[in-house]
């Protein structure tokens, strides 16, 4: 008997590519805490629905995609537009610079690191916008830290402001 990949969210094709790009990400380190997922979950289902039956519904359509290890070498071709695929490194870079588990554990781990050497090799874009997204980012996390706590928010709302661009 063969297991059946669940049904497709009934998000947008570039929601779905954007949301597993930073699921890629935050699987970096090999571990997605029940935390995170539910951060996320909160986050997304809030932006992506309106109302509260319908954000539940779209809660439990996106957990089965959240706990797919999808490899960042499947999910970056889906990125049409150089503007997604700017995006997606953003998003991926804040996603591991506020990722550590404990105060003593550095904000982004070896695993962290060259998973996003990974990410910034597949989406092929030049150095100079590399540097400038994650000057922005480091600038903006000293301005307002994020956290794990409220990481979700924050990719949701930028994910929302450009899906809705």
């Amino acid at each position: 008997m063969s297991v059946q990949p669940p049904p497709p969210p009934s998000i947008t094709p570039r929601q779905m590519n954007l949301l597993r790009a930073v699921t890629s990400m935050a699987w970096a380190d090999g571990v997605l805490e029940a935390e995170e997922v539910n951060i996320m979950l909160d986050s997304f289902s809030l932006i992506f629905a309106r109302d509260a039956a319908r954000q539940r519904q779209l809660q439990e359509e996106l957990r089965d995609y959240l706990m797919q290890k999808v490899p960042l070498e499947e999910v970056v071709p889906q990125l049409e537009s150089r503007e997604e695929k700017e995006l997606a490194l953003k998003l991926g870079y804040e996603v591991i610079a506020c990722s550590s588990r404990t105060p003593e554990e550095p904000k982004i781990n070896p695993e962290e690191a060259a998973a996003y050497q990974k990410l910034v090799q597949l989406l092929d874009l030049p150095s100079e916008v590399v540097a400038d997204i994650e000057a922005e980012v480091r600038t903006a996390l000293e301005k307002t830290p994020i956290d794990r706590e409220n990481i979700g928010d924050a990719i949701a709302h930028q994910i929302e402001e450009f899906t809705n661009s």
